[in-house]
């Protein structure tokens, strides 16, 4: 891991919306995240961290220009990040079709284990171990209160690393999340992809079935657009409700009529989402 670049800075809200760069030693590449810092960070006052997971084709800057977070973050003294969605740069295989839904842009936070993705794609360590690392290195972050969210693959990023790194976030939500891979075509071509045909290896990193085999986390809060054209063939919340109801975690999955899955959606439900963050990071402390 080498030094951070700062690419951009702006004020906003009375904080700073940054947008980062680095040498990252576990996708081999150069790396771009985007940070927003509260107003008062800093000077030996460190803030809690929110992460933000974005979904296929996305880059860091979908969810900091689009989804209208700072205002709210400002307020209850919330760091946003918000890390690309997959390696990039010359070298870094992409789908050989060109398809939206696997390579460039659709890193799945999964360590690849499959030729030849397994060199650059390792989003998982590089978002779990890597990031955090260097943020808590460099920013005036308080690592001892994250939470996580994200959207759509971004979402099964979100609670997957919540349940496999139990302790890690104190709280936990998401915006339509890809509910259970090993049961739809998003997640069978992903998984095939990076990890192999081997099903049973893909259950580490399937929401419902990590809670199925026991991984816990204490809440959960779900938004899912009801007008979704992706709701019946690929986000299945309903095996996930099936799955918090059989081992008893609590979620509250909040099903909005009319919305879609676009960032529209996010922007009119993230207040309510950052505030869930807030109360449970205990952000005013």
């Amino acid at each position: 891991m080498t030094g951070l670049e700062t690419v951009s800075r702006a004020r906003c809200f009375g904080g700073e919306q940054r947008v980062c760069r680095h040498r990252s030693t576990e996708t081999g590449t150069d790396m771009r995240f985007a940070v927003f810092v509260p107003p008062g960070a800093g000077e030996g006052r460190r803030v809690p961290v929110v992460w933000f997971l974005a979904g296929l084709t996305c880059t860091e800057e979908n969810f900091t220009v689009k989804a209208g977070a700072q205002r709210v973050a400002a307020e209850l003294g919330l760091m946003l990040v918000a890390p690309d969605t997959s390696p990039r740069g010359e070298g870094v295989p992409d789908d050989p079709q060109g398809a939206y839904d696997f390579g460039l842009g659709a890193g799945f936070y999964v360590d690849a284990t499959q030729e030849p993705w397994a060199k650059h794609y390792r989003m998982e360590s590089y978002v779990a171990r890597e990031l955090p690392a260097l943020i808590a290195a460099e920013l005036p972050a308080d690592m001892d209160r994250q939470g996580i969210m994200g959207h759509s693959m971004g979402g099964h990023g979100a609670i997957t690393l919540a349940l496999r790194n139990p302790g890690r976030f104190a709280a936990v939500s998401a915006f339509a999340p890809i509910a259970s891979p090993m049961n739809c075509p998003w997640g069978e071509k992903a998984l095939g992809g990076y990890l192999g045909p081997d099903r049973a290896a893909w259950r580490a990193h399937d929401s419902c079935a990590l809670i199925d085999d026991g991984a816990r986390v204490s809440d959960l809060l779900v938004d899912q657009g009801m007008g979704d054209n992706f709701l019946e063939g690929q986000l299945k919340p309903h095996l996930l409700e099936e799955s918090c109801a059989r081992a008893g975690v609590p979620l509250t999955l909040r099903r909005q009529e009319g919305y879609d899955h676009s960032y529209f959606f996010i922007a009119s439900f993230v207040e309510d989402h950052l505030r869930w963050h807030a109360e449970r990071l205990r952000a005013g402390s």
